[in-house]
């Protein structure tokens, strides 16, 4: 009986994980096929939009596309995807490794927060294109002057998300670590980090999106290559096709950006709690 019994569990399981397997793949497809029929849609309005105040003030989606072939032929869509790119992952990159570690000090030790939380609340507060200038006398228009841009977007951010995260651990779990001897160090590392994870991992994203935004500004100042840079040469030509493709090259890349994010974090830190 005992050996019978064993036999028909071990036969079932086998027979249980192509059910959750077929499942997963069900609801993909079926995610795959509400993201086709939004786009769809969002391409069906464009083209109404489109037909309804014509093409100097509007491309349609195919002129877009057309646009689209045009510049990638001569290689000046590459180019400015690859530029901006560079640019954007190296500040936001930056702003995130600055930015979660001096979150972390503001949220545990409270005289770094006093002595810091003016400045942050301060600074926080003007935009990065009000410094394009500034930054572009100081570093001139080489790269630097762009990425300082972008670390100063990002390094807010994630600092205020990272603190957040360390003020909100359960209070209780840092006594009962304390009294059983826990060094500082070890609840840092043991609690408040783990807990402060998925908190680092959403003021990178927000970040990545804040970074796409400082990129134009600081292209359309002081750069010759670049998306930002792109729009705004397209505007002094009167091409509002290729106007229409530097705007939605910078939404393709902040998404995909943002899925490989997640995508990252889910693999990697999942045992955290980042679930995003």
């Amino acid at each position: 009986m005992t050996i019978t019994t064993t036999g028909d569990t071990a036969a079932a399981t086998p027979r249980s994980q192509p059910r959750r397997t077929t499942g997963a793949g069900a609801r993909g497809l079926r995610t795959l096929g509400l993201y086709t029929l939004s786009v769809l849609v969002g391409v069906g309005i464009w083209q109404l939009i489109a037909m309804k105040y014509g093409s100097s003030l509007v491309a349609s989606p195919r002129e877009t596309v057309s646009a689209a072939g045009e510049l990638a032929s001569d290689g000046t869509l590459g180019n400015s995807i690859i530029a901006s790119s560079r640019r954007i992952l190296i500040g936001w990159g930056l702003g995130v490794v600055v930015g979660a570690p001096v979150g972390l000090l503001v949220g545990q030790i409270r005289i770094v927060r006093h002595l810091l939380e003016p400045y942050i609340e301060f600074f926080r507060f003007i935009p990065p294109v009000a410094f394009v200038t500034l930054a572009v006398v100081w570093l001139g228009i080489g790269e630097p002057s762009k990425v300082v841009l972008i670390l100063y977007t990002a390094v807010f951010i994630v600092t205020l998300n990272t603190s957040a995260g360390v003020m909100a651990v359960n209070e209780s779990k840092l006594r009962a670590a304390a009294s059983l001897g826990a060094s500082r160090r070890q609840i840092l590392q043991r609690i408040v980090l783990p807990s402060t994870v998925p908190y680092i991992v959403t003021g990178a994203r927000l970040a990545m999106g804040n970074s796409f935004l400082t990129i134009v500004s600081a292209e359309i100042v002081a750069s010759q290559v670049g998306l930002g840079s792109l729009i705004w040469t397209s505007r002094n030509y009167g091409r509002i096709d290729w106007v229409f493709v530097g705007i939605i090259t910078l939404g393709i890349l902040g998404f995909v950006y943002d899925r490989v994010l997640r995508l990252i974090a889910i693999r990697v830190l999942h045992k955290y709690g980042a679930k995003v």
